[in-house]
């Protein structure tokens, strides 16, 4: 025997190992691609972080906990940013999309945790935009002189406001502009801040001010931290401002090979914020001290601001000195300021990417023409943090301040979210090498244990103290508890109520199409049978693939698989619905191209009732689809199989392993009109394999090879002789062992052949005289096979229609006897007239042949072929039971 078809494909040459699927690539959503370089994207990742502000206000809280210890502690808390970095990194190599934690931890996890992923990013930026525009509005009047105003609340929150207004604005008009506001600013607050050390370090060892210590390797060594939970509370507050250097990756989109780029200046980004803050810390605690008063690093008054104090008595305060003590002042502002507009990038960036994920609405998808950037949710997320801004200023500066203070546990969720993400991802890669083990697994997983810890024990121990912070609140069952844990964690939760409901059409379309597949494959004796569907992993991704097996007369299988266009509720209904039409009419035995055609007369007139019902018309789910219709006979070994512009199946030789894809006769997608269906035909020995997909399954696999999705596959089915199952599952690892952006189903199908022993058959005369010899025939065969029982209704089936055959067709008849799961008879003839079913009258002489058959078998029916028609009938075996004989 032979295959008949397209060119043989080799099994895949060895590869290192699979390869995760790659995402849809930058710039798929319309941003403006290659605007950012390197040295772009590292000033915005530095400048997002706020280095100067950072240390202004948190050193003199470390400092409080942990004494001179700070410099190791404030080194410390670069470990797990360090590690969340590198799973930023891994992630993005594979998925370079702005949404960062909502799409990947959706790929890894489902839509529901990507969303809570997304909704933490919001509330992190949300609050620190409110809280950083509002400390530039400060600085902003201490630098002019005006302190009055510094510390009255109604103006500061004015300025805030404008602030955030000329922040959103500098976004809205490009990413190259707010580019090169940051390499400016960025690039001012490091060298203020590294002058501001080697000032601070050179007047400890000449100077010799009464504050100052001299530098001592006791600093830093953890193990000289007081306690482990002084340890603790140190890194948990010290760990906080590397934040925000994951705004490098949100621009991924608009980076130059954004695949790697945005990864190395992510990791860059912390490794020059552990520099930056070391250096600071170590002056800035050598020059000040850690004395409680003046300039001493533990002045409670000082906390909020400790580099004022201390760059004042570094610089001076006259000529020179006066003129780099506002160029300090200046730089806690720039950085607050160049914080502020970098925070927006990726908040705007992240509900772009919900939004274009339909995961929020699709208005905030909206891109301007000329800037190509985010136009509602840049304009949007800045009128949101506007809102909280002024809102909790006017209710109680108190809930703004713990509000400010909760946001450690957004970022610690979501980055925790984003490193387990990472190692769950890869989790089927990562054995295929120590780097990948390393880098893609235990480091990124580490990474999210680290920031797990850190959540727990902000939000259930120090947070949750009724006197951290400027408000308590008396829950129920718990009594008095930190109005920052309260904000914190009610945050979180009302992001969980928002996304029950967000994807809740997700959830639905995800429990129809399920439905809609076949809850399981029975066995079949004409095929051994495995499958698999994977739903892409976003909440729009439920499609409409789908496949089926459908049991025909004669014992063969009508094989089908289909995609319908479009995601979500009607996609999958719109699946449901052709699936209905295809098994109805393969009920009715018609030819693969026959079934098609009739298929896409439906679908068309679907699609032409759908676009007049809606106003201003529209396209129809279903217009579109494609479908691969195959019908295979096991006794004859044949397989038919025709296909309205979906890829050929994958037909595996079952003596010598060689794959080959069959050269389909081209035909148009249904609903489409244009060429008419045609057909194939492949003699399939025993133990061939077929192997029928939709695009999703091969397109994942290399976006940059056309073709490479099917060698890994003809790679995979080289061996047709390993269990179905085990070969669906290394086929999905190899083809998709990630989450994939586009849903995919797969059908294995080995063919069986029916031996001897389970069929009969005989050629006869047109002559009414071989009406006996065929129920006699039909005897002996059904003793020989110890069917007895059914020898009175089977000899009353044959004698019927052989009789109808001799009188109404004419020519050779052929009748024949299949005993498979249940026990088949059929008669052919020359002749193409149905016969009709029909309750004969009580003075008819006949009519009443049909009818009998009909009751005392369970199905019966014609099919059509070239040469003529069938009819055919099917009875249960002794012993059957219903559920299996109902197949």
């Amino acid at each position: 025997m032979k295959l008949l078809g397209g060119p043989a494909r080799s099994a895949a040459p060895p590869a290192p190992g699979p390869e995760v699927a790659p995402g849809p690539g930058a710039g798929g959503k319309g941003l403006k691609t290659g605007a950012l370089g390197l040295l772009s994207s590292l000033a915005i990742g530095l400048s997002s972080t706020a280095p100067a502000y950072s240390m202004a206000a948190t050193l003199g809280l470390i400092v409080a906990g942990v004494g001179l210890q700070a410099p190791i502690i404030t080194m410390l808390a670069f470990i797990p940013m360090l590690l969340i970095a590198y799973a930023y990194k891994e992630l993005n190599a594979s998925d370079a999309d702005c949404g960062t934690t909502f799409t990947w931890a959706s790929r890894a996890f489902g839509p529901r945790v990507g969303w809570m992923g997304g909704w933490g990013i919001i509330v992190a930026d949300v609050i620190v935009m409110a809280n950083l525009a509002e400390i530039a509005g400060i600085y902003g009047f201490r630098l002019l002189g005006f302190t009055s105003l510094a510390q009255d609340r109604f103006w500061t929150t004015v300025a805030g406001v404008l602030w955030i207004v000329v922040m959103t604005a500098i976004c809205y008009v490009g990413i190259e502009v707010s580019a090169v506001v940051q390499r400016w600013l960025v690039g001012i607050e490091v060298a203020v801040l590294v002058l501001f050390a080697v000032t601070a370090l050179v007047k400890v060892y000449t100077s010799h001010p009464a504050t100052a210590i001299h530098v001592s390797g006791s600093w830093f060594n953890p193990f000289d931290v007081p306690s482990a939970r002084a340890l603790t509370a140190g890194v948990l507050a010290a760990v906080f401002v590397y934040w925000g250097w994951d705004t490098a990756v949100a621009v991924n989109e608009e980076t130059a090979d954004s695949r790697r780029t945005p990864g190395r200046a992510a990791v860059l980004s912390t490794v020059l914020l552990l520099v930056i803050y070391g250096l600071v810390s170590t002056s800035a605690q050598a020059f000040g001290g850690i004395g409680t008063s003046g300039i001493g690093l533990g002045n409670t008054e000082n906390s909020g601001d400790v580099l004022s104090g201390l760059g004042n008595a570094a610089f001076g305060s006259q000529g020179l000195g006066w003129f780099l003590t506002k160029l300090l002042i200046f730089t806690v502002l720039t950085s607050a300021v160049a914080s502020t507009q970098t925070t927006i990038l990726p908040l705007a960036r992240t509900v772009f990417s919900m939004a274009a994920h339909k995961a929020v609405p699709s208005h905030f998808a909206r891109l301007h023409r000329r800037y190509l950037t985010p136009t509602w949710s840049t304009v949007g997320m800045g009128l949101v943090s506007i809102g909280f801004l002024v809102l909790l200023t006017a209710v109680s500066h108190n809930i703004l301040a713990d509000s400010i203070d909760s946001v450690g546990l957004a970022i610690a969720f979501y980055y925790g979210l984003t490193g387990f993400a990472c190692a769950w991802y890869y989790r089927k890669v990562l054995t295929r090498s120590p780097r990948d083990l390393l880098f893609k697994g235990l480091l990124p997983g580490l990474g999210g244990l680290m920031m797990l810890f850190l959540f727990c024990y902000a939000a259930f121990d120090v947070y949750a103290d009724p006197d951290y912070g400027a408000t308590a609140i008396t829950l129920p069952l718990i009594g008095r508890t930190g109005g920052v844990t309260v904000m914190g964690l009610g945050a979180l939760l009302l992001g969980v109520v928002l996304m029950l409901i967000v994807t809740r059409e997700h959830t639905a379309a995800l429990r129809l199409q399920r439905s809609l597949l076949p809850q399981s494959l029975p066995p079949r004796t004409a095929v051994e049978l495995a499958s698999r569907y994977l739903p892409a992993d976003s909440r729009s991704g439920v499609g409409g693939d789908w496949f089926d097996v459908i049991p025909l007369s004669g014992a063969r299988v009508g094989l089908v698989v289909g995609d319908v266009l479009g995601h979500g509720l009607q996609a999958a209904a719109t699946m449901g619905r052709l699936r209905t039409s295809v098994r109805v009419l393969a009920r009715l035995d018609l030819a693969p191209e026959e079934l098609l055609a009739h298929l896409d007369d439906a679908v068309g007139q679907a699609g032409e009732e759908a676009a007049g019902a809606r106003a201003g018309g529209g396209q129809d789910e279903a217009l579109g689809v494609t479908c691969l219709y195959a019908v295979y006979d096991p006794v004859s070994g044949r397989c038919s199989m025709a296909g309205a512009g979906h890829p050929a199946p994958a037909v595996v030789s079952a003596q010598d392993g060689v794959v080959r894809y069959p050269q389909l006769p081209a035909g148009p997608p249904l609903g489409q009109g244009g060429r008419p269906f045609r057909s194939v035909e492949l003699e399939l020995p025993a133990g061939s394999l077929l192997a029928l997909f939709t695009d999703g399954f091969v397109q994942g696999a290399d976006h940059e090879r056309a073709g490479a999705g099917l060698d890994l596959l003809a790679g995979v089915l080289a061996r047709p002789d390993r269990p179905m199952e085990e070969l669906c599952d290394h086929a999905v690892a190899t083809l998709l062992p990630g989450p994939v952006d586009d849903d995919a189903a797969l059908l294995l199908v080995r063919t069986r052949r029916l031996g001897a022993h389970q069929v009969a058959d005989w050629e006869l005369a047109a002559d009414p005289a071989t009406v006996a010899y065929a129920r006699r025939a039909t005897t002996a065969q059904l003793r020989d096979w110890g069917l007895e029982e059914l020898s009175f209704t089977t000899e009353l089936i044959v004698s019927e229609l052989v009789t109808n055959a001799i009188r109404y067709a004419g020519g050779t008849i052929r009748v024949r006897l299949i005993r498979d799961r249940s026990l088949g008879c059929e008669v052919s003839d020359s002749g193409h007239t149905s016969p009709h079913l029909r309750h004969a009258g009580g003075d008819d002489e006949g009519g009443r042949g049909l009818f009998i058959i009909a009751q005392m078998t369970q199905r019966w029916g014609t099919r059509y072929s070239s040469a003529g028609k069938t009819i055919w009938t099917e009875q249960e075996l002794p012993g059957t039971p219903v559920a299996d004989a109902s197949e």
